[in-house]
């Protein structure tokens, strides 16, 4: 986990506002193409909020990429970087036409 300065994201009234160019390269994106991806609807955000420990996580996604940044109650950001999608898949995981034809008879 990193910690990022107070100034890229705020939380006032229930309004989020993040710095574009601090978002952009966290989705791997150009500020100009973040900006016409959330107006298309391709980046999401999920805001939620911990009232006991008056911190609030948010979940920003573009396709298979997350940026996940905790807004903690003293204004202290730290940010955890994943990348959505499925895990790898391990050899239990693949059904073969076989254990198809096996199961139908």
């Amino acid at each position: 986990m990193t910690q990022l300065s107070p100034t890229r994201v705020s939380i006032s009234d229930g309004q989020i506002t993040i710095d574009a160019e601090a978002l952009a390269p966290k989705l791997t994106l150009s500020v100009e193409a973040l900006k016409v991806n959330m107006a298309n609807g391709l980046v999401t955000i999920l805001a939620e909020a911990d009232k006991d420990a008056g911190r609030t996580r948010l979940t920003f996604r573009y396709r298979a990429r997350v940026w996940r940044v905790v807004v903690e109650a003293n204004g202290t950001l730290v940010e955890n970087s994943t990348r959505a999608g499925n895990p790898t898949p391990t050899a239990k995981d693949y059904v073969s036409l076989l254990d198809l034809a096996r199961g139908m008879s």
